[in-house]
């Protein structure tokens, strides 16, 4: 059986000004963790899907649970373009799958 692995990367600007608007911030992101959704950076998360229809499961899903004011943003990479990612500044975070292998040891 072949997969085509898929990595779904939600990034968001939320409003948090009010007590409202926090607790907006904190019932998103507490879905996106909940969900499998791993931090990349301060309001970057990915999480990855077996293929592209478990993907559109997955992000329809964001979208039934975004919040009403703000900014979200999402897209579907494959996880062979996902692995090119180019680190500038940083170091690279062993929290990370970047192996498209079926069996993962931790």
């Amino acid at each position: 059986m072949s997969y085509r692995y898929m990595r779904l990367i939600v990034m968001f600007d939320l409003p948090t000004i009010s007590p409202k608007d926090m607790k907006n911030y904190r019932i998103f992101r507490n879905f996106l963790i909940k969900n499998g959704f791993m931090m990349m950076q301060e309001s970057v998360y990915s999480k990855i899907a077996v293929n592209q229809s478990m993907a559109k499961l997955i992000a329809n899903r964001v979208r039934e649970n975004k919040p009403p004011k703000g900014l979200v943003q999402m897209f579907i990479i494959t996880e062979k373009q996902f692995s090119r990612m180019e680190i500038l500044v940083g170091e690279i975070s062993e929290e990370y799958i970047t192996d498209d292998s079926r069996l993962i040891i931790l």
